[in-house]
């Protein structure tokens, strides 16, 4: 039976002590706090909020499993799947499954970034993927100005392949999302559609079955009220919640790079009293002077107050 995550699944960062070791207390704190909040579908674990690829084969395993115990099995746990080949994809979603993961998000493969993609690629790493690992699949649909995103085609396609089960789409494109989305919907109704457009929210939550969204690891209170205003078809709620968060928005993700976003996260989850600090591994790299200050005004200007 496919997973239902028909609401909010936040991507969680993967926090870390000060000396760079992965901190597995304060992921049970984060893990735990989300699995409680009614609405929260799941959670999907070592993604780019995540800094999965940042992290060691052991760790990863290790992270995986300290978040599927956080949860206490309310929820399921979703691994992100990154690895280039898809051979060795296949069997770090074997190992995934055995850690405990629920299903993957299976990324492209990163050189396709550079190069672009063989007609067919795609079908075959998703097709491939399942069979060596038997764990379902999330489509990850990646930005429009990259060589990997996938064409309409493409999507119908690994859409009707065993095990995948629904699409992350961050296309980030919005006359692709207007006229891909309901073709898509048309030709592959059982498929959960899940927007990943954390900066553009608003236009996307009108369309889908739910967010799959790092933002859901700092407000998920908020986004599962606009996830529903979005299925009520309530503009004005939907564009309320918006606006309230718009300053987070802002000191989030209207920075120099998406990437910053991850580090602008832990700031905010400091701000939300889960994390203790913001450490980030490398490549990622501490925010300028300021940012931080301006992320906690942000939070509390948002109303989002601290968790006990």
């Amino acid at each position: 039976m496919a997973l239902d995550l028909r609401g909010l699944t936040p991507a969680p960062v993967t926090p870390f002590n000060k000396d760079g070791s992965v901190d597995y207390a304060a992921i049970q704190r984060l893990g735990s706090w989300l699995g409680s909040i009614d609405g929260v579908k799941g959670l999907v674990v070592l993604g780019h909020a995540g800094e999965g690829t940042f992290l060691t084969a052991d760790e990863q395993l290790e992270v995986i499993k300290a978040f599927v115990k956080s949860v206490d099995n309310k929820i399921p746990i979703i691994a992100g799947i990154t690895q280039e080949g898809t051979e060795v994809a296949g069997f770090e979603a074997k190992r995934a499954k055995e850690a405990g993961a629920s299903a993957g998000l299976l990324y492209p493969s990163h050189g396709w970034l550079r190069f672009g993609y063989q007609p067919g690629a795609p079908q075959d790493r998703y097709k491939r993927v399942y069979e060596i690992s038997g764990l379902p699949l999330i489509l990850f649909q990646y930005p429009d100005n990259t060589k990997c995103t996938y064409s309409l085609q493409t999507m119908l396609d690994i859409s009707a392949l065993p095990g995948v089960f629904a699409m992350k789409n961050g296309v980030r494109n919005m006359r692709r999302w207007d006229t891909e989305i309901p073709v898509i919907r048309q030709q592959r109704p059982d498929l959960q559609i899940l927007t990943c457009h954390d900066e553009y929210l608003l236009h996307t939550a009108f369309d889908v079955d739910g967010m799959l969204v790092g933002y859901g690891n700092i407000a998920p209170e908020p986004l599962i009220e606009m996830i529903k205003a979005g299925k009520a078809k309530d503009y004005a709620k939907a564009r309320s919640i918006h606006d309230q968060l718009l300053p987070v928005t802002k000191s989030v993700y209207h920075r120099g790079s998406h990437m910053e976003g991850t580090v602008a996260l832990k700031h905010a989850l400091v701000a939300r009293g889960i994390l203790e600090h913001a450490t980030v591994r490398s490549p990622l790299l501490p925010l300028p002077d300021g940012a931080e200050a301006e992320i906690h005004s942000a939070i509390s200007s948002a109303s989002l107050k601290k968790v006990a």
